[in-house]
């Protein structure tokens, strides 16, 4: 199954107005980031190797909220660090949706729990986990013992209050197809999650762990394995048919990082979260100052791995909704 039908409702519609524009470059997605600090420190993220002062400090309401009326993308990614570390995430939250944003507020789920009770169900909120496999492999991920079950329970909890849950989760070398189909089983059959994310671990570059990153033969190999038997239609992945075909190297695309621009304490990250090429002060100033036909495979050696959905999923989606064909097979998958 691919996207929820509203999102898919809501891109399309938003895809459209670009088209009659005429916009070349406009965002789908902001991922914005309105702290780096974090509970945890995982073995694949680098944002806590940030200056202890900037750990220190959190967004203010109406910046973070500025930012994304400023861009006008219909949808956010609301990540960090942990989120719910800042004190003000869900009066954040509640301005997004007031202006009819649809909201992904990422989480590790350990301080779930304690934090459910300051948010509401709303049909375009949904809490997004982070679930990098199963029980030991997740805790190794996350360098922390028990991280899992806590994580495991804290959906649990939401599902009970009335929350839509989705998952995102991230392969590395050390797993294997099976452990692709096993992970997506669980999470589709004994969590009931709502819907999910995956992606190809990329080589974050501040990461403490640089040796188990996935390259794009790997990559291909991995999920056309995982993949062999056809995909499963009860997988309910938040993906378009053809993201999906380009992780298994049946189709390849160009990389429109401008799609999915990052804001953060810093400022408009150049090009995206993934690479530290300098901010700018205004999402006007990062779509004209940057040179985008720069990055992407082929283009820059620090991409020659990457097949992140920060790059790669916004051209797949507008290669699905500018083709009949490719429409009505994502509707229908």
């Amino acid at each position: 199954m691919a996207m929820p039908w509203r999102q898919s409702l809501r891109l399309g519609t938003y895809l459209a107005k670009q088209k009659i524009l005429r916009r070349e470059k406009f965002p789908i997605l902001v991922e914005l980031e309105p702290l780096f600090a974090c509970n945890l420190k995982c073995a694949g993220c680098g944002k806590i190797q940030h200056p202890h002062d900037l750990l220190k400090q959190r967004m203010p309401v109406e910046q973070a909220v500025g930012a994304i009326e400023e861009c006008g993308a219909p949808m956010v990614s609301i990540a960090g660090g942990e989120p719910l570390m800042h004190p003000q995430i869900d009066e954040i939250v509640r301005q997004l949706l007031d202006r009819n944003k649809i909201v992904f507020l990422c989480t590790n789920a350990v301080l779930l729990p304690k934090h459910l009770h300051k948010f509401a169900p709303h049909r375009n909120f949904a809490w997004m986990v982070h679930l990098d496999g199963l029980r030991e492999r997740h805790d190794a991920s996350v360098c922390k013992d028990g991280v899992f079950d806590q994580a495991v329970d804290a959906i649990r909890q939401a599902q009970a209050a009335g929350f839509r849950i989705m998952t995102n989760t991230t392969f590395f070398d050390l797993d294997s197809p099976q452990d692709v189909i096993d992970v997506l089983d669980y999470l589709n059959d004994d969590l009931g999650i709502d819907h999910m994310q995956i992606a190809p671990g990329y080589a974050y570059e501040k990461a403490p762990d640089q040796e188990h990153w996935l390259g794009v033969e790997d990559t291909h190999q991995l999920f056309a394995k995982a993949f062999a038997g056809g995909r499963r239609k009860k997988w309910r992945l938040n993906h378009s048919p053809l993201y999906l075909d380009f992780l298994e190297g049946k189709v390849d695309f160009d990389c429109t990082a401008w799609a999915i621009p990052s804001y953060s304490l810093k400022g408009w990250q150049r090009p995206c979260y993934l690479l530290d090429d300098g901010y700018a002060a205004t999402y006007r100033e990062l779509i004209d100052d940057t040179d985008w036909a720069s990055f992407g495979r082929g283009n820059d050696p620090r991409c020659a791995n990457c097949m992140a959905h920060c790059g790669y999923e916004p051209t797949a989606v507008v290669a699905t909704l500018g083709s009949l064909r490719e429409t009505i097979r994502a509707a229908v998958n």
